[in-house]
Formats: structure tokens, sequence, C-alpha cells
């Protein structure tokens, strides 16, 4: 269950902003820090992964902790528009990944970290289609593979393995609307959610994750710091 240190006004505001768009002129951005994402709906599949706002290495996170059979999630659901904010970049960092597990598998299906985009059309839930950018055990960084619960979701890899020199932060970049058409065939005009989830209720393992702030940006600040 997510436990949030600061509920003061000034934290709630914090977590309000957080979840408005940041704009500059001619550019577009969307900003989700760590107080924001703790702020977003909590979703159980089984069991609770537990989240928390914390202070490390001097930033706020949102820590993930998952042991044994645990799947849950937080979520954000509105409208983020792809033309304007096509590019995603998050930070993220774990301390394990999982041992002798078969993630194409439903056996295998846990990962110790997650970030979901999903369009979910709202009168057409069967042409939901979802990206699950994972931090996978076995699988290389690169690779990408069919959900084994659902068929509309792609799992693409874009860290792999246990961290080098202990727990690293790793900032990953995607283009949205590239990877929907590479994995789709179709890129949306908009994403419906975004999510972050540890889970580990396959298997039975344990793990933690750190997930910082979540940008959205133009495709013309995609490499901008």
């Amino acid at each position: 269950m997510l436990r949030c240190s600061d509920n003061s006004a000034l934290g709630r505001a914090l977590v309000f902003m957080g979840m408005c768009a940041l704009s500059s002129p001619g550019l577009a951005e969307r900003v989700f820090p760590p107080e924001a994402i703790a702020g977003w709906e909590h979703h159980s599949f089984t069991g609770e992964t537990d989240y928390e706002l914390v202070t490390v290495d001097g930033r706020r996170a949102v820590r993930a902790t998952c042991s044994g059979d645990s799947a849950s999630g937080l979520y954000l659901e509105e409208p983020i528009d792809l033309s304007e904010t096509p590019i995603i970049e998050w930070r993220w960092r774990v301390d394990s990944v999982y041992n002798a597990i078969d993630e194409r598998t439903r056996e295998g299906d846990d990962f110790p970290a997650r970030i979901y985009a999903v369009h979910e059309p709202t009168w057409l839930r069967w042409k939901t289609r979802a990206l699950n950018y994972v931090w996978a055990s076995r699988e290389p960084a690169g690779s990408s593979w069919q959900n084994p619960f659902q068929s509309r979701a792609r799992m693409v890899a874009v860290a792999s393995g246990p961290p080098e020199d202990g727990a690293q932060w790793q900032t990953v970049t995607r283009d949205l609307r590239a990877d929907f058409r590479r994995h789709h065939g179709e890129v949306p005009e908009h994403l419906t959610a975004l999510a972050i989830m540890t889970d580990c209720d396959n298997h039975g393992g344990t793990t933690r994750a750190w997930y910082g702030r979540i940008r959205l940006k133009s495709a013309d600040e995609r490499f901008a710091d």
C-alpha cells in the first residue's frame, strides 16, 4: 500500500502540479515527478506491491517493494496527445532481478520494473493496445514479445540483467509513436493511461525498484536534458 510521507497542503499541491502540463514557448512537455506518481491510483491484480515515496541519492523517488505473490501498480488515467509529446523519458533503478525464469511464459511474467503506455478507446475496448517497457531478468535488452496473458500488450525489454556496480540509476528514452508503429502496426493519436508496476506474483520472487520522474516531450526535445 502506498505511504506518502508528506501529506501536507504543500505536498498535495506538488502532487497536483506534477500532474499538470509544463510548457515553454514552442515546446510541449509533461513532467510527472515522483511526488505526482506517488499520488496515482492504485490497482491490484493480486496482492499488493508496496509503493513508498522516499529520498535516495538526494532525490525523491517512488520505491516499490515486491515479495512473494504481489502484482499491483500505480496508474494515471488521462489523455496524452502523442502529436505534441511523443517522446517518453524516465529514470529508474533496481536492486536485483529474478533467477531462472522464462519471461515469455505466464509462469515467468514478472519484472523488477515496468512502465506501461496504454491506448484504450472508450467504446472499442477490443482495440486496446499497450506497450510494456520492462527491466528484464533474462531476455536481452532490445528484445520484444507478446504478453502471455494479453495479446494486445507488447513487452519491450529496455534494460536487462542485474545492475552493474550495484543499484545504479538508468535513464531511458523512447519514441512512443515509433514503438506503437513497430509493435502494433498503427499509431494512436493519444495515450489514455500511464502506469508503473513491480510484480513478483507468478514465480514468487523478491525485489525492489525505484522510479524517478517521467517526462513526455516533443520530438524536437528528444535529446534535450
